[in-house]
């Protein structure tokens, strides 16, 4: 695969590009950070035992808009016949009370969980379509399953990004593109540091492994752990009297 990779330089997304790098395939970063990206790019390269310079980088803010089609021009350019995947990781996390207290972060945060990513994601779309198919993976998260007291705003977010891409899925499957909609549970990362673990937590590498099989199926919902898959069903059938009561 020729794989053009948003948010590669920490947790989930960077296991998940390590075991990308490992398995042959072409990489492109696209991140804010620069010094983060190149610090991945030359990680990668000793993982997929490809040459300095092997893997590409490029600055890309999903808070920006206006930088994306010149930073997937980039990537076009540096992978020959240009990208048939893209992976889009990044995204920023706060906990409710953070939010509440901050309405400049939520509004950065909103923005770029959402508003960003589904723009970032409508230009992909077009360049795949346009060459024919591809596979768009983005990571949403459980938390956009049902409203829930700890995540409101980040929940919110991540459920409006997770029907956009169910639309997605639905309209343009049958025209070559294939939609993965990963949806994380707790998994013990830089994002989640300082909040107590369930017994049932991830760990990005085993994590990365079960969304790269679900890339090459091209699944079109994937839950990771798995076990989230059946804890949000029970979750979804709780009457809301008792969504009220509990913390979850």
């Amino acid at each position: 695969m020729k794989v053009l990779f948003v948010g590669a330089t920490r947790g989930i997304g960077r296991a998940l590009a390590r075991q990308l790098a490992e398995q042959g395939d072409e990489l492109f970063l696209l991140g804010r950070d620069l010094v983060d990206l190149e610090r991945s790019a030359r990680d990668l390269e000793v993982h997929g035992g490809r040459p300095a310079g092997g893997v590409g980088i490029g600055a890309c803010d999903l808070g920006a808009p206006e930088g994306f089609a010149g930073a997937l021009d980039a990537a076009d350019q540096a992978l020959a016949g240009g990208f048939d995947t893209v992976v889009v990781t990044g995204g920023l996390f706060a906990g409710q009370d953070q939010l509440e207290a901050d309405e400049i972060f939520t509004r950065a945060l909103l923005n770029v969980n959402f508003t960003g990513t589904v723009l970032f994601c409508e230009q992909v779309r077009k360049r795949l379509l346009a060459r024919g198919g591809g596979t768009l993976c983005v990571f949403s998260s459980v938390a956009g399953e049902r409203g829930r007291k700890p995540v409101i705003l980040y929940g919110a977010a991540k459920a409006g990004l997770s029907h956009y891409l169910e639309g997605l899925d639905h309209k343009f499957r049958a025209r070559g593109l294939r939609v993965v909609t990963v949806k994380p549970g707790f998994v013990k990362t830089g994002m989640t540091a300082g909040l107590t673990p369930p017994p049932f937590a991830g760990e990005p590498e085993a994590v990365a492994a079960t969304v790269l099989r679900a890339v090459k199926r091209g699944k079109p919902v994937v839950y990771a752990p798995s076990i989230w898959r059946l804890v949000m069903f029970v979750i979804r059938l709780l009457p809301r009297f008792v969504m009220r009561r509990i913390g979850f």
